[in-house]
């Protein structure tokens, strides 16, 4: 098969999440453990760091991963879901795999894949495994799918757990608790191996503990030796190379650029920052020069996008990926700060969330134009307008995310604001991104 028929064989054989929901999930972690076997499990040839948490762990994965870059580290970087190619969920210092390798990874292993059935962010998994131990990587960040006990990429012994924070996301499959859905993070943390949480949380912060305890692993909460605060700028003016930070802590005072606009990153930060304390403390030469180098470049060292990302100035686009409750909470207040004549707000979403609380958060004095992505999992675009409506927000519906975003485009004013988002996957068709 080449590249374009692997790629065929890949979607059409495996149930994908993204694409139809509940189907593909898989509650268990044996088809891992038997493909990684098969595969002579390789994530035990090479160092990770395993991240997991409801909002954070992609920007917290792609920081720790050019913060290693900047080191001079080979670093393997797993994340999901993509946006544009299914290669971005596989990076060694930023490229991803090749097409060829994709293929002979396939070719390697069809029949073993056929037999076992397993799903599309299974079969991943193993394929990213598998890469990173024949590339010899120095060190692998991996960013859990869902929850954590029972995804796919629990079968690492890593260097490092980190669990950015924890609100209502996925509640069919991880709890419809905040206490449960912590339970289910917490399952990445392993014997004896440190874990940091970015975010105190009144509601999870026994959870994390008691595991923590139970495993004899030693529990930081970051926020409690980090104090970050965004530096604002002007209204208006709001940079599209990144955001300044202020950093308190034991250690001193001082501050950083990170490549990342969204106020939302404050959340992070303490989790990276910490997570550079401790790997240092391990061994891991990350110098000030290379944590200051791999922030201030994350988009540019490993092509992270759909983060706040400034499309267009006058009218001024921006996009985010943003799409629970606690997303879009951070969303609309940052977008507050901005001064426009004008909010459009393109959107879209699944219909296998729960939308009602995030509507409640939308503004409503926003001109809405409501969309849905190409996937099965999309909410009906005519639907997602009634609902809103119902809430008290008026817009229209253009289904095709490309129209909608250029009906916006053609009708705003160069003083406008257009936020696209609600969804990863409608920013993922937006094109140039």
């Amino acid at each position: 098969m080449n590249y374009s028929e692997t790629l065929d064989y890949l979607f059409n054989t495996f149930p994908l999440f993204q694409q139809v929901g509940a189907s593909a999930y898989k509650s268990d972690l044996t088809n891992t453990v038997s493909f990684c076997a098969h595969l002579g499990n390789p994530q035990e040839t090479f160092k990770t760091i395993h991240v997991a948490g409801t909002n954070g762990k992609g920007s917290t994965s792609h920081a720790l991963a050019s913060i290693f870059q900047a080191s001079g580290y080979k670093t393997g970087l797993y994340t999901s879901p993509h946006l544009k190619s299914f290669t971005e969920r596989i990076r060694i210092d930023g490229l991803e795999i090749s097409e060829e390798a994709v293929t002979e990874f396939i070719h390697l292993n069809k029949e073993f894949l056929d037999q076992l059935q397993p799903s599309f962010f299974e079969m991943t998994v193993g394929m990213a495994f598998w890469y990173f131990a024949k590339e010899a990587v120095d060190i692998a960040v991996i960013e859990v799918g869902m929850g954590g006990r029972l995804d796919s990429t629990n079968v690492i012994h890593p260097e490092l757990s980190i669990i950015t924070n924890i609100g209502f996301d996925h509640t069919q499959f991880l709890g419809n608790t905040l206490h449960l859905i912590a339970g289910e993070k917490a399952g990445i943390i392993k014997k004896s191996v440190p874990v940091i949480i970015s975010q105190i949380q009144e509601d999870t912060q026994v959870v994390f503990l008691q595991q923590a305890a139970a495993m004899q692993a030693n529990i930081v909460f970051a926020d409690q030796l980090w104090e970050v605060t965004k530096i604002q700028e002007s209204k208006g003016l709001q940079s599209d190379t990144g955001a300044n930070f202020q950093v308190r802590s034991s250690l001193g005072e001082f501050n950083l650029k990170f490549g990342l606009n969204g106020d939302y990153q404050r959340f992070n930060l303490p989790g990276i920052l910490e997570a550079v304390k401790q790997l240092r403390e391990q061994g891991w030469n990350l110098s000030d020069t290379a944590l200051k180098v791999g922030l201030a470049n994350v988009t540019e060292q490993t092509g992270l996008k759909g983060r706040w990302q400034i499309l267009q100035k006058n009218p001024l686009i921006i996009a985010d990926t943003g799409h629970n409750e606690a997303g879009m909470l951070e969303v609309v207040s940052q977008l507050k700060k901005y001064t426009y004549s004008k909010l459009w707000m393109v959107i879209g979403m699944v219909n296998d969330k729960e939308i009602s609380k995030v509507l409640d958060l939308l503004p409503p004095e926003a001109t809405y134009i409501f969309c849905q992505a190409s996937i099965p999992r999309a909410m009906d675009a005519n639907e997602l307008v009634s609902k809103a409506k119902a809430k008290g927000l008026i817009g229209q519906a253009i289904p095709k995310v490309i129209d909608a975003l250029e009906f916006a485009r053609k009708n705003a004013s160069p003083d406008d604001l257009i936020f696209i988002g609600g969804s990863t996957f409608v920013v993922a068709e937006i094109e140039n991104l």
